[in-house]
């Protein structure tokens, strides 16, 4: 009984060579027309993952700098912001002091006016007693004497009676001194 049952397991040097030759074949064509374009091909795909790797590392360094540049703006807006706070803090005390300036100013020129008014008015007021003083001296004197005077008599009695009062309670503080 023969070792080998099976054709295909039995050694035929003839069908080796041919089924070396046709793998040899489809081996040289293969790799002449299908394992280039392959390659090829699985070149063309491995550059295009690489180019997007490099584009996706790019756009994560771009997104990098514009998120420093973007912290970079918001903190020079927030120095801006408080800069701006300052100095519309500054005109503000700036004004708030001119307007205390100018209504401490106001007030003292009323208060200055005020007392120039005063004083105005008491001299008005003691001119007008001094003259009333005098009036009513030249009436008592005529009636005590029971006589009317003259000019000169007029004169010497009202220099007289004034000369005699003490017109300075009566003045200013001020007019005092």
């Amino acid at each position: 009984m023969p070792v080998a049952a099976s054709p295909l397991i039995e050694v035929n040097p003839g069908l080796m060579i041919w089924t070396i030759v046709c793998f040899l074949l489809t081996l040289f064509v293969l790799k002449r027309f299908a394992f280039s374009a392959i390659q090829k091909t699985i070149d063309e795909r491995r550059e295009r993952i690489r180019q997007s790797i490099e584009e996706a590392e790019h756009a994560r360094e771009e997104a990098r700098r514009l998120l420093e540049e973007h912290k970079a703006l918001i903190g020079q807006a927030r120095g801006e912001a408080e800069a701006i706070l300052t100095e519309a803090r500054r005109v503000g005390d700036a004004q708030r002091e001119r307007m205390r300036e100018e209504v401490e100013a106001d007030r003292q020129r009323r208060l200055d006016e005020t007392r120039r008014q005063i004083e105005g008015e008491t001299a008005r007021a003691l001119t007008q007693i001094r003259a009333e003083v005098a009036e009513l001296t030249l009436v008592a004197t005529a009636k005590v004497t029971g006589k009317v005077l003259d000019d000169d008599d007029h004169r010497r009695l009202i220099t007289d009676a004034i000369k005699d009062l003490d017109f300075s309670v009566l003045e200013p503080e001020s007019a005092n001194q």
